[in-house]
């Protein structure tokens, strides 16, 4: 069942984002900020499920298999959105993006994590799975299984670790480059999953854990959003 509502949002907002790419030609800021919505709303919805598959057996097999397949689906589905604050502000940073654009992306992927959390809370309540048993009542169901310094540092070098992949892999074929950099998040989530989620990008942090930032606005602000965006920073500095 799981597995047949993510495809199905994959399904939805393809048919979405073709349909904005036909009606809104002669809109651009408009189609910007709806084809970004809708790809991080995607990106969003299926990783609020997946989250709760992580403790289907056998562990962690099962879910670090679902995280690199889903994360291949993203990277084939999603070509041309960043989906995420922190990729949005390199063409920002480097004139490529006028910073209207660039601030209309933003909003967009904050806006999507809202609609998607909101979105996966009212399928939870259906309780059509066995996993969304009880998946309402959890509340703050913290990631962050260290200290608020060991977070920081963590979520700050798996944003580098990203983004400098990222980087270094303009140049390879986007048929390979996608399942490259789909195993570079798997294996980071293998690594630091435990500790911190290995998150690292802001509007996906907010979207799966909204109500950590409600309870501890300041220490969730500071590993899930503070931390990955310095990372970008450094490598847009040392690059």
């Amino acid at each position: 069942s799981s597995l047949l509502l993510m495809s199905g949002v994959v399904v939805a907002v393809g048919l979405c984002r073709r349909l904005a790419r036909r009606r809104l030609r002669s809109r651009p800021h408009l189609f910007a900020f709806l084809a970004e919505m809708f790809s991080t709303f995607q990106i969003c919805a299926c990783t609020n499920e997946l989250s709760l598959l992580g403790n289907v057996e056998p562990k962690p097999h099962t879910a670090l298999t679902l995280t690199y397949g889903f994360t291949v689906l993203h990277g084939l589905t999603l070509a041309g959105s960043t989906c995420n604050p922190c990729g949005t502000l390199q063409p920002m940073w480097g004139g490529g993006t006028s910073l209207r654009m660039g601030g209309l992306k933003i909003a967009a992927q904050f806006v999507a994590a809202v609609l998607a959390r909101v979105f996966m809370h009212f399928i939870w309540s259906l309780e059509m799975a066995e996993p969304h048993f009880g998946a309402l009542s959890q509340g703050c169901s913290s990631p962050m299984q260290t200290t608020e310094v060991q977070a920081f540092c963590i979520e700050l070098l798996f944003s580098v670790v990203f983004q400098l992949a990222v980087l270094r892999s303009e140049s390879v074929t986007p048929k390979y480059r996608v399942h490259l950099i789909a195993l570079l998040i798997t294996m980071l989530v293998y690594a630091g999953g435990n500790l911190t989620g290995a998150i690292f990008n802001p509007a996906l942090a907010f979207s799966l854990h909204a109500d950590c930032f409600y309870d501890k606005f300041l220490s969730y602000t500071l590993v899930y959003w503070i931390a990955p965006s310095l990372g970008k920073f450094l490598i847009l500095y040392v690059f």
